[in-house]
């Protein structure tokens, strides 16, 4: 069957159905709010209504989609809900619902989403064709785990293998980049157990130690990678790993874009796995360059070592190509590479791209996951797949990107605590002296939903993919009011 997903045409240039300019009632997020977010001509406006927010103890606006007030939902997560998010969430906001790049709290204040759930929801939230073909499937089939073989699940494969030509051969799925990581770390190190037979086991007191394969990964500063143990152990942040350690033994860290550096830890007979992002995103918005990408795959090959592309964040779309390795070339293909955040718009899924040499070395039972690869979330990848692939899509990622980075620039170029704009594509940083703690406290507080990366020094924008420029003149208006506040 055709996909059976195949998506309508999508009206306008901008590569998704759009809010159409003067109409108030497809552009606004909540239908009845006290703070709103409105469009006047090509400039927005903050409409406020005449009494100020109130907070009941239980009974929210009567129009959003929740029976609960922001803070009602905050009493019950300090409660309930373990607090290893607590200290990160704004008090007094909880969201309810989303139009584009729009969300709602229960309150009914609108927020300009530039966050997109940490750079997962590419097409905006309650996207209309991924709506109703998602919904579709709800109703049909969710879950049948993998003993039992679906029909989404073999398209979406072919459909990240083909993106990926012409070196993927083979995908394996999970649900989250840090799955997906770990994933990539079992078939590299199953692969050179494979590729190593007839070298001679290591032992110690006749206690065989070993296969004698590579066993150890390199990793990079400012990485990271996730927070399970083997993904864990890959992420250069201390912070992140003491409290856990002894994390996966045999990690070595390299400075990110300096080959020399890389040079000295990635040795043949030791090296198993080399771990990169190509476009690094929790680690402040860094770019890679064409000669360390280039000099990676030199530096495997001549060692033996596999190379893997963390693209959990920086890959599809992200950075204007399908995946952010494919701007540097043929010469900078890896043996693997892991894909998670936006693959299924906002519901779980993860992936590992692999070459044949690798999927060869991988056995029946060597890895699973119950849950990965159902047929509603590969329903929802086969989606994304189709609007990222649609004529003009990626080509207007790029120039919003560039729209973006000049008006950040101009803007900010001569600021005195603003160090540097930087980013490829819709995902972009401005790194300042200090703490960007409160730039995001003071946009969050004026509508706008920005993040943190690097130190905490970055103010992290990574919108959904169909932003539009009035909105990319709003975040950057709304930044600017921000900055002067400090």
């Amino acid at each position: 069957a055709a996909i059976a997903l195949k998506s309508a045409k999508v009206n306008g240039s901008q590569g998704a159905t759009r809010w159409k300019r003067g109409d108030a009632n497809a552009r606004t997020a909540c239908s009845s709010s006290h703070v709103s977010l409105s469009l006047s001509g090509s400039a927005w406006k903050t409409t406020k209504g005449a009494s100020k927010r109130k907070v009941k103890a239980r009974v929210a606006s009567p129009t959003s989609s929740s029976s609960l007030t922001s803070v009602a939902v905050q009493d019950l997560e300090q409660e309930y809900l373990l607090g290893t998010y607590a200290g990160a969430r704004p008090v007094g906001i909880s969201f309810v619902k989303g139009n584009g790049c729009i969300l709602c709290d229960a309150e009914g204040k609108e927020y300009l989403d530039f966050s997109s759930g940490i750079a997962v929801n590419c097409l905006g939230h309650s996207d209309r064709q991924w709506t109703d073909l998602v919904g579709q499937q709800l109703k049909t089939l969710v879950h049948v785990s993998n003993l039992y073989s679906t029909e989404p699940a073999a398209l979406l494969a072919k459909e990240l293998c083909q993106a990926a030509s012409p070196w993927a051969k083979k995908a394996f799925f999970v649900n989250s980049g840090t799955e997906a990581n770990e994933a990539a770390i079992k078939f590299a190190r199953k692969y050179h157990v494979v590729n190593s037979k007839g070298k001679k086991q290591r032992s110690v007191l006749g206690l065989r130690l070993g296969s004698g394969a590579p066993t150890e990964c390199v990793a990079f500063s400012a990485g990271f990678h996730g927070r399970t143990m083997g993904a864990l152990a890959l992420t250069s942040k201390e912070k992140y790993r003491t409290p856990f350690e002894p994390v996966m033994p045999g990690v070595k860290f390299a400075e990110y874009n300096n080959l020399e550096s890389a040079a000295r830890v990635i040795r043949k007979g030791k090296t198993c796995a080399v771990f990169v992002e190509p476009l690094q995103g929790e680690g402040g918005c860094n770019p890679i360059t064409k000669e360390f990408l280039v000099g990676l795959r030199k530096l495997c090959n001549d060692t033996g070592a596999l190379l893997v592309y963390d693209e959990v964040q920086c890959g599809l779309g992200r950075t204007g190509k399908i995946f952010a390795h494919q701007w540097y070339g043929e010469d900078a293909y890896p043996d693997i590479m892991t894909l998670a955040k936006p693959l299924a718009a906002g519901l779980p899924i993860g992936s590992v791209l692999m070459t044949d040499e690798v999927a060869e070395a991988i056995s029946l039972g060597d890895h699973g996951s119950t849950f990965a690869g159902g047929p509603l979330v590969c329903t929802s990848g086969l989606h994304v797949m189709s609007r990222l692939q649609e004529s003009g899509f990626l080509d207007e990622v790029v120039a919003k990107g560039e729209y973006l980075m000049d008006k950040l620039k101009d803007k900010f170029g001569a600021n005195p605590i603003v160090k540097e704009v930087r980013g490829k594509g819709l995902i972009v940083g401005i790194e300042i002296e200090g703490s960007a703690g409160a730039i995001v406290e003071k946009a969050r507080d004026k509508g706008l939903i920005v993040i943190t990366a690097g130190e905490g020094n970055v103010v992290r924008l990574v919108p959904p993919l169909v932003v539009d420029r009035r909105e990319i003149d709003k975040c950057v208006e709304i930044l600017e009011e921000s900055f002067a506040e400090l």
